[in-house]
């Protein structure tokens, strides 16, 4: 197992980041059960105090938001309409908030556990291509938020996977519309299911 290094997520183009997570595996053992993940083929960027879309603009500091200043390589977990925890990673170095969403995942480990906790009995393309729904089949909750991504609970690995830059989709954030301009920006990233099935990894 060779996790990536918090090196890794200080750096400070987030855009960058979240195409090149495309690929990376994500893994977690939550409560000491079993492993699950599954390789990030869906993320969207959040550039911080400049980004109308970020929790973080206009450097708005909350007690929820508070995680979002730390250093790169910290999980920012939050609700959404108070259902849904969304894991998010930190980028860049401290006080510099920016963020990476994890929207959708290609399961690879732990499927029958991941089954369970979604309630399915089979991966269709629609098991997890949502960010609740990755963090509902992970385990992930708002408990998690902060914790460094270096750990046993949440991590991430290369395992060398590249898709082809045609294979990867770049399109505008999803339900941002509350950002006027902000919304318009290249910031999602997005490998098809189809696309990444075929690899059968």
């Amino acid at each position: 197992m060779s996790k990536i290094p918090i090196q890794y997520y200080l750096n400070d183009d987030v855009v960058y980041l979240a195409k090149d997570l495309i690929g990376k595996y994500l893994f977690t053992k939550i409560d000491g059960k079993r492993l699950t993940g599954g390789i990030i083929t869906e993320t969207e960027a959040y550039a911080g105090i400049t980004d109308k879309a970020s929790h973080a603009y206009n450097n708005r500091r909350t007690k929820r938001t508070e995680v979002m200043y730390n250093k790169g390589g910290d999980a920012y977990v939050y609700l959404c309409y108070g259902m849904h925890a969304l894991f998010n990673i930190v980028t860049n170095k401290k006080d510099i908030p920016h963020a990476i969403l994890i929207r959708a995942i290609h399961p690879t480990e732990g499927i029958e556990l991941m089954l369970q906790r979604a309630g399915k009995t089979k991966i269709t393309k629609e098991f997890a291509n949502g960010p609740g729904k990755v963090a509902k089949i992970l385990g992930i909750t708002t408990i998690h938020s902060g914790i460094e991504l270096t750990n046993n609970t949440i991590w991430l690995e290369d395992k060398g996977i590249v898709f082809n830059n045609s294979e990867i989709e770049t399109t505008t954030r999803i339900g941002v519309d509350y950002a006027k301009e902000d919304a318009l920006l290249p910031y999602r990233f997005k490998v098809d299911f189809s696309i990444a099935n075929k690899y059968n990894f």
